[in-house]
């Protein structure tokens, strides 16, 4: 159908068209001739509102549908948008002040200080100008830039029309809502690329100064060193998961392909997920949720093929340990010759207060680094210090591969589009496609470290974190160490798509978060590098449960959208599954009925042994027990040790059912429940009260029960939620399920697909888009795809909008 034709379709149905036209800001800032006229100018879109707000945009070309994606966006989240525009310009230390903490959605730095040091750093360097001049496929495509510079000129021009009807608290009247550039857009994938390498060593960046006469900071033993990586690097500890599920046509009811993408992700801040619906006649039709402020669809489907992502166990970023020149610690030497450090001088300004500037130090190995997340010191002395190699900080790709994903036909396209754009920095993707196909690969963008360059240059330090975490320390006073490059990788010191490890067509494919090893427990996927996971290692409860859900749901095979819909809201709690039944038992048997708690008070719980029998091992809004086992099972997983948890350890022949066998002689056992039976009396909450009376979100001051569950009890449907018991117990949810999608295909040209996006479009209170889909998460309903034009004509609540910008 023309684009012609489509905007026909509008004036057939009897709706009116209403013209929204839009004027460019003045300059935010004079300079180059982008940032004169940040919107570039005649850029035009239409789109068309259906049910919850979810936007379907029409545009002619790249450029226009960015336009349109900018428009939209602004309109549903401006303050959040702002938010983030702020970071990446390096300002948040001028509007908010300097000890603030920023948002975390587009860096790990502790305070607003350190990101503007960092982002101002990237400014100055012109570190993003010189990856948008690289050509296609190791720079961004002409297509990705002009989406960026799109974006930036619909977000201006929603700005020029809306500014003095912002309604949103956040950022009403704030002078920090401005006009953007396409740099801006382009430094905010940039942050998204580099969010698990430089992104967390920002506060080490940007703090690491040369030794002075005074003593350093006291350094950790390789030992303790491993023990922090891990923490720092562990999924279990992240405010992003996710799980993802491809079934085969062998297992289907009509022998069509079926994916269920549930990912886990923060519910407020720059990285949400916003749903939408972009298309170029001709061209690219794609409908999914996109992270705030990217121009492409992130997670979604179109006629033929859908996916999804999953944080992966890739290890992004590694060290090199520098050896220096005892007369001069700004000078490291390389197979015995001196290189002088590079010096970074960056000024921030401040509110109230002058301007701070400090230096920084970059080798050619990247930057000095002082610690690596807030756990890892690394102490830069007068022989040592350490740099960060982070290759995504090189990788402006993503949007490509994105790109791919949307105009693929099938899972060969899927692989097609990950081979030859190399551009994901930190996911795993999960698809399936309506010829029946199931596909997994963990193609993502790690620096080149072998086993056997691990074994042969790790240091001390290295010998330590690289088994237990994957993050190399590598001698960085000898090219031997140097990373190398596989001939089909589009940058140097990255692995190439022959190396990443796959999964085609098995009856399913799954990931929840653990290494690619099981990703089919009976497919193992083996012989990649320790960089990329571990293979034959303990998985997590939430993986084994979900390997137990989806292998059954194959087994039993005839599978429909439907048995999707019905996985995703099942609840199941495994933990409850493997423990609740020995908790109780336990507990009806302590002498007296009573436990020790953490203060050395004894604690009837009684009470406590039959809710727990009785319980449905399920985490829905209506379970009774499912809030106590929580609290429970929360204090006894940190309590006590994993070799002491269970009584038949973990067994690589046999790793989807052990470890399992409660150890209830386990001294901490007893303080766990004392403590959380005294904890629930406190806070005058029921033993038995129904999970969703006390697991809730508010919106516009009405409660919205939850149902779902955090890590520790391996829920498929997984949230984390904010424990404030003088408020009624979790009153907020910190990250979980975001957009949902459950997506097969018929005979018709239509996919089948469920969508819902947890938390909503709008992060804006005043919104009617601000908690209606989180109304449905709670009532566990979904959204019906609007995908085909006639069901987009269909929509009762169709509001179709012209925008563009005027000269």
């Amino acid at each position: 159908m023309t684009f012609r034709n489509r905007l026909r379709l509008f004036a057939v149905s009897g709706l009116a068209l209403f013209t929204v036209s839009a004027s460019l800001p003045p300059a935010a800032a004079s300079g180059s001739p982008e940032a004169r006229h940040p919107s570039g100018g005649g850029l035009s879109a239409t789109i068309r509102y259906t049910e919850y707000g979810i936007p379907h945009i029409v545009a002619k070309d790249y450029a226009n549908l960015g336009f349109g994606t900018g428009w939209a966006q602004a309109a549903d989240q401006v303050c959040t948008l702002a938010d983030g525009f702020v970071t990446v310009r390096g300002e948040r230390s001028r509007f908010f002040g300097p000890d603030a903490a920023p948002d975390g959605s587009l860096s790990s730095a502790a305070k607003n200080l350190s990101s503007d040091l960092y982002f101002r750093g990237v400014r100055d360097s012109g570190t993003v100008e010189k990856l948008l001049t690289v050509p296609a496929p190791a720079g961004p495509s002409r297509e990705a830039k002009e989406s960026m510079r799109g974006f930036a000129a619909g977000y201006n021009a929603w700005l020029r029309q809306n500014r003095s009807r912002i309604t949103d608290p956040a950022c009403r009247s704030a002078a920090w809502v401005r006009p953007v550039t396409t740099l801006d857009v382009a430094v905010r994938g940039f942050a998204l690329a580099v969010l698990g390498g430089q992104g967390r060593g920002i506060d080490g960046i940007t703090a690491a100064q040369p030794p002075t006469a005074a003593p350093p900071a006291a350094g950790v033993t390789p030992k303790e060193a491993a023990a922090a990586a891990q923490r720092l690097l562990s999924a279990e500890n992240a405010d992003m998961g996710s799980n993802a599920v491809a079934f085969r046509g062998s297992t289907t009811a009509n022998g069509r392909g079926l994916l269920l993408g549930n990912p886990h992700y923060p519910w407020d801040g720059g990285r949400r997920f916003w749903q939408s619906q972009q298309t170029i006649p001709g061209e690219l039709n794609v409908a999914g949720g996109s992270l705030l402020g990217s121009t492409t669809v992130s997670i979604g489907h179109n006629a033929d093929v859908a996916w999804s992502h999953t944080v992966a166990t890739g290890v992004p970023v590694n060290l090199h340990q520098l050896t220096l020149d005892p007369a001069d610690p700004t000078v490291h030497l390389v197979d015995g010759k001196p290189e002088r450090m590079t010096r970074r001088t960056v000024t921030v300004p401040v509110k109230g207060a002058a301007p701070v500037t400090r230096t920084q130090w970059w080798t050619r190995y990247g930057p000095v680094v002082t610690s690596f997340g807030a756990t890892l010191p690394l102490p830069w002395t007068a022989t040592t210090a350490y740099a960060l190699n982070d290759p995504n900080a090189t990788n402006l790709r993503s949007a490509d591969t994105s790109l791919g994903f949307s105009k693929a036909r099938s899972t060969t396209g899927i692989q097609r589009a990950l081979d030859r754009s190399q551009g994901l920095p930190w996911v795993n993707t999960v698809a399936a496609d309506r010829s029946g196909n199931s596909f997994f690969s963990q193609s993502q963008v790690l620096p080149r470290i072998t086993d056997e360059l691990a074994a042969r240059c790790s240091t001390p330090l290295g010998q330590a974190t690289y088994p237990s975490a994957g993050l190399a320390v590598l001698d960085g006073s000898t090219s031997a160490c140097a990373l190398g490059s596989d001939r089909d990788a589009v940058q140097p010191g990255i692995f190439g798509p022959g190396r990443m490890p796959t999964l085609k067509n098995a009856p399913y494919a799954e990931n929840s978060n653990d290494s690619a090893w099981l990703t089919n427990a009976g497919r193992p996927l083996t012989g990649y590098e320790r960089v990329f996971g571990t293979i034959a290692t303990q998985r997590s409860i939430r993986t084994r449960g979900a390997i137990e859900d989806v292998a059954a749901m194959a087994e039993r095979g005839r599978l429909r959208v439907g048995d999707l819909e019905r996985q995703q809201f099942a609840n199941r709690a495994p933990a409850g599954d493997l423990v609740a039944a020995d908790v109780a038992k336990w507990c009806a048997a302590l002498p007296g009925g009573t436990a020790v708690g953490g203060d050395g008070a004894a604690v009837d719980v009684s009470a406590a042994c039959p809710v727990l029998r009785r319980w449905d091992r399920s985490v829905d809004s209506g379970s009774r027990g499912a809030l106590l086992f929580d609290r429970f099972w929360r204090r006894a997983t940190a309590g006590v040790p994993v070799a002491e948890l269970w009584t038949v350890p973990f067994d690589a022949a046999d790793p989807v059912r052990t470890p399992r066998g409660l150890d209830t002689a386990a001294p901490g056992l007893g303080r766990a429940l004392a403590d959380t039976v005294a904890e629930l009396r406190a806070a005058g909450i029921a033993l038995d009260a129904p999970l969703g009376r006390h697991q809730f979100v508010v919106r516009n001051g009405k409660r919205v029960p939850v149902g779902g569950g955090t890590e520790s009890l391996g829920v498929w449907n997984k949230i984390e939620p904010v424990w404030n018991p003088a408020a009624g117990g979790y009153t907020e949810v910190s990250a979980g399920s975001s957009y949902i999608q459950a997506v097969g295909w018929d005979d018709t040209r239509c996919p089948v697909a469920r969508t819902l996006l947890t938390y909503s479009q709008s992060s804006n209170p005043g919104s009617p888009h601000h908690s209606d889909q989180t109304r449905l998460f709670s009532g566990e309903r979904w959204v019906t795809s609007r995908f085909c034009e006639k069901d987009i004509a269909r929509s009762p609540q169709l509001r179709v909008v012209r925008v563009h910008e005027r000269r």
